[in-house]
């Protein structure tokens, strides 16, 4: 079985510390669409940065920087777009089992906490976390998307819709009329 380059052997941690450069491509990319069909972006991404593993008895701390472009869809007029990303992060990581997940909310603390077990720490995992992390919720090609015309599909970006415009009544407005008949 071919080793991964995720894969960290915790004795290669030296006292000033492990620094990695990482350049997470298409293939990277590619790999995890397949494993994981039903992620947000809709094609490789190009992320560089790199990261800093350092011991502290029997804790190690994770410290990193990822920066590039994903791939995403509009979530008003639904265009392919990049989507430019950034992200500094430090995680802590004890040994241990991961806890039973709890349906209760983490402190602070415990967001930048995670579990390794073993003598070997797989980066992939808070890798492909960081990247999720830097996805918005609502992904916009632009602030001013006008998005699509909820009756004909047309894209009001690029054309004028063609369907006859409603006459909008407010609430209020069709109540007092009632009351007047």
């Amino acid at each position: 079985m071919k080793e991964s380059p995720w894969e960290i052997n915790i004795a290669n941690i030296k006292e000033e510390g492990f620094d990695l450069a990482l350049d997470l491509e298409s293939d990277w990319f590619s790999r995890w669409q397949e494993e994981v069909p039903g992620l947000e972006f809709t094609g490789p991404g190009s992320i560089s940065g790199n990261i800093h593993l350092e011991k502290h008895g029997q804790e190690i701390l994770l410290r990193g920087h990822l920066e590039g472009t994903l791939p995403l869809s509009c979530s008003r007029c639904l265009a392919a777009y990049a989507e430019p990303v950034a992200v500094d992060f430090d995680l802590l990581l004890e040994p241990g089992p991961e806890p039973a997940v709890a349906e209760e909310e983490l402190t602070a603390e415990e967001l930048d906490l995670d579990f390794y077990q073993g003598d070997v720490v797989d980066l992939e995992k808070y890798l492909r976390e960081q990247v999720l992390l830097m996805l918005p919720l609502k992904p916009l090609c632009a602030e001013t998307c006008k998005g699509l015309c909820p009756r004909c599909g047309a894209d009001l970006n690029r054309e004028s819709c063609r369907c006859e415009a409603e006459e909008t009544v407010s609430p209020l407005a069709a109540a007092l009329a009632k009351l007047k008949k």
